[in-house]
């Protein structure tokens, strides 16, 4: 099984590194989802895959979970007395250490942070600031991390930890732009907060008038920031995800979270850094939470919301469903492992069938 998935997900490298696919698309092999039973309930909008073995997920009820085997079994690992909190993201290093973030309001927004398989956790942050609420965590190596908050005193704060998690200290806010009137970011999805490489950060806003895309080269200390054309201008609104494969190739989803709401334009892409963005030709039909490159490939990537996955293989501008379940977060692993996790205890392994795909448009 490992290595027919293996594969196939070269053979889409070797198509898709030829060319943006057009007329390739429809020989493409297709991708699904198969479903692992974790023996939870929780929503699990956090995921972070290490190898096709080990996964961690975290959710609702203070839940954080660990597989070893590929999801054949999933121990419940969560912290004890945590019930009340969401983790909304989880950053694992290995099979044995891992941080996770809950958010919230004042203390709710917390950072744990494990070194023996979630055997025991230590609490090494506590929000202190009343008006912060945490909604991602990333990090670029095994030290080195970053958190965000929503705007305090109209700009957005950033954690930072240099010992990977076990400390963490507010940056100065002078090298951050101001943010707009009712900006925020999303806990939708761990993917608010994204890294590249060993300096480069980004950060997804929404809720404006609109929204927006920050970027810092040097860890967080300084940042830039660019319009994307997802849509905004209400707090359901803007981007949700965004996904770098190198300091420049970047995708961004969003849309409106409200089900009974049209998502136009769920998506867009950059091929500068975040400094300018261009909406897809043909984005997902509904608004999105989670977004991800397939491993080793230059143009694939897998998009995940509430009502399906998409997959794009021209590096963003045009995408096809492949899926109509409910999903929250997708990521990938370097050893060609996709993963997507979401309501209901909902975690599944990416495959590929056999079957063609529509041709692009």
């Amino acid at each position: 099984m490992r290595l027919r998935f293996a594969l196939s997900v070269l053979s889409v490298a070797c198509l898709v590194g030829a060319t943006p696919l057009t007329a390739h698309a429809a020989a493409t092999p297709a991708p699904g989802w198969e479903l692992k039973e974790t023996g939870v309930t929780a929503r699990l909008r956090g995921l972070s895959p290490v190898s096709r073995d080990v996964v961690w997920a975290s959710g609702s009820e203070g839940t954080v979970l660990r597989t070893v085997d590929g999801g054949r079994t999933w121990l419940d690992v969560s912290p004890p007395g945590t019930d009340g909190l969401q983790f909304r993201d989880v950053e694992a290093f290995d099979a044995r250490r891992a941080v996770v973030l809950s958010i919230g309001e004042g203390a709710d927004s917390r950072i744990y942070r494990t070194e023996n398989g979630g055997r025991t956790w230590s609490q090494t942050f506590t929000n202190d600031e009343p008006r912060a609420f945490y909604d991602c965590v990333a990090f670029f190596d095994k030290r080195h991390g970053l958190a965000m908050s929503d705007p305090v005193d109209g700009r957005f704060r950033i954690l930072a930890t240099e010992d990977g998690g076990r400390s963490w200290q507010v940056l100065p806010a002078g090298g951050m732009p101001e943010a707009l009137p009712g900006e925020a970011g999303f806990a939708a999805s761990g993917q608010c907060l994204v890294t590249s490489g060993g300096r480069d950060v980004w950060l997804a806003s929404g809720g404006a008038e609109r929204s927006r895309v920050f970027h810092s080269r040097d860890r967080g200390r300084t940042w830039t920031v660019a319009d994307t054309p997802i849509p905004a201008a209400d707090p359901a609104r803007g981007v949700f995800a965004v996904a770098f494969r190198d300091a420049r190739h970047g995708v961004a989803v969003g849309g409106d979270y409200r089900p009974d709401q049209a998502s136009p334009s769920a998506a867009a892409v950059s091929g500068d850094g975040g400094a300018t963005w261009k909406a897809a030709a043909t984005p997902p039909p509904a608004y999105r939470s989670g977004v991800t490159w397939l491993p080793h490939t230059p143009f694939a990537a897998i998009a995940v919301g509430p009502s399906g996955s998409d997959v794009t293989y021209t590096g963003g501008r045009t995408w096809r469903t492949f899926d109509t379940g409910s999903f929250d977060t997708v990521a990938c692993t370097r050893d060609l492992s996709c993963w997507a996790s979401g309501e209901q205890g909902r975690v599944a392994r990416l495959t590929l069938g056999h079957h063609r795909l529509p041709a692009s448009s």
